[in-house]
């Protein structure tokens, strides 16, 4: 079992209900700022999706390999980050509750975060052989 695979399919698999769902029955129902949230949402949510599931395979791929555990951390960076900035505005959209999107800029930190994890990864590749 691959965890942070199935963790990469379940998001993106979210994204695209999530997006389907916006798009038949959130929009109209909300105003068009709110709904421009929900799109920006989407779209780092399916970002995260393939980053996510890119990294499972790489973390098959690379089984043992001393960068392993960069590129795992880096995977739950990326779910985390994209949970608390993709959904927090997906739950502030529908419950019209804005104090939700508060967590969002925690998400977007945790992504940056995730990206910086990663390019520590390829840096560590690329300084040496396999440990």
């Amino acid at each position: 079992m691959n965890p942070v695979l199935i963790a990469g399919a379940l998001l993106g698999l979210l994204s695209v209900v999530v997006g389907a769902s916006a798009e038949h029955l959130l929009q109209g129902r909300v105003d068009d700022e709110v709904f421009r949230w929900v799109m920006t949402a989407i779209r780092y949510h399916q970002v995260g999706a393939l980053i996510v599931s890119a990294l499972g395979l790489a973390l098959i791929v690379l089984r043992g390999h001393r960068v392993q555990p960069l590129l795992a951390m880096a995977s739950w960076l990326f779910v985390a980050g994209t949970v608390l900035f993709s959904f927090s505005i997906y739950v502030a959209a529908l419950t019209g509750v804005q104090a939700l999107t508060y967590l969002t800029p925690f998400g977007g930190v945790t992504l940056m975060l995730a990206w910086l994890v990663l390019i520590g990864a390829g840096v560590r590749a690329g300084s040496g052989a396999d440990a």
